[in-house]
């Protein structure tokens, strides 16, 4: 995908509930997430390719405890505010894209927003322990989680289930012990999934197109892996 995206000042962008402009420094737990559920993506370059602007879908969208409301992708290996991306091609945040209208946009749609604050007052509630679990949603874009125990010599992909948020900000992607097992679909909250990064084994994540291209031995695919097995 090529698209031409004018330039954007991160200074430029202002919370629309707090007023505040956006700034890593204002960054405050995540206490919200509302699942990505139209299609909205992600869009950003890398040093390799300056004139080309690629695209991932977007997972959710995520109320932090200030008011600010970001998108949220699966990015290498972790879950990732939408504006903080980076890669070893030093990738960068170009904005929000609705490929059903083709608009490029930098703030959280107000539906959205919207739907996270009303969301946030309903269900508010007071939690005991950092890690008493808020919420958890499906994920809905296909995210694979990569494991491996030898320099990618060998690899185990793994579906993501869900996503879940803890009282104290973090987000965890949940996948399936096989082993514990004893009902399909495995869906969201069911007692054989697991953190993924609580596994020594656990490298990265990737969307399903990559997974599955993973899958089938792409030269393309196994040449990004032993890019990130060297970083």
């Amino acid at each position: 995908m090529t698209i031409t995206v004018p330039e954007h000042n991160s200074d430029n962008v202002v919370n629309i509930f707090t007023g505040q402009t956006w700034s890593p420094a204002l960054d405050s737990p995540f206490i919200r997430l509302a699942p990505e559920l139209d299609g909205l993506e992600m869009l950003y370059t890398n040093r390799a390719h300056p004139d080309t602007r690629f695209s991932i879908k977007i997972l959710c969208w995520g109320l932090r405890e200030d008011g600010d409301i970001v998108g949220l992708v699966p990015w290498l290996n972790n879950i990732t505010p939408c504006p903080d991306i980076s890669d070893p091609l030093d990738g960068k945040w170009e904005g929000y894209y609705d490929p059903g209208t083709e608009e490029l946009f930098h703030d959280a749609p107000l539906h959205k927003a919207l739907e996270l604050e009303m969301a946030a007052e309903y269900y508010e509630c007071d939690y005991e322990n950092k890690d008493d679990v808020v919420q958890e949603i499906p994920d809905s874009i296909g995210t694979h989680a990569v494991f491996s125990n030898d320099g990618f010599k060998t690899l185990c992909l793994k579906e993501v289930v869900s996503w879940r948020l803890l009282n104290n900000g973090e987000i965890h992607a949940l996948v399936a012990d096989e082993k514990k097992v004893v009902a399909t679909p495995v869906l969201p909250g069911d007692p054989s999934l697991y953190a993924a990064d609580t596994d020594g084994e656990f490298r990265y994540f990737f969307q399903h197109h990559i997974a599955n291209k993973i899958k089938a031995k792409d030269p393309e695919a196994l040449a990004a892996i032993a890019i990130l097995s060297e970083t």
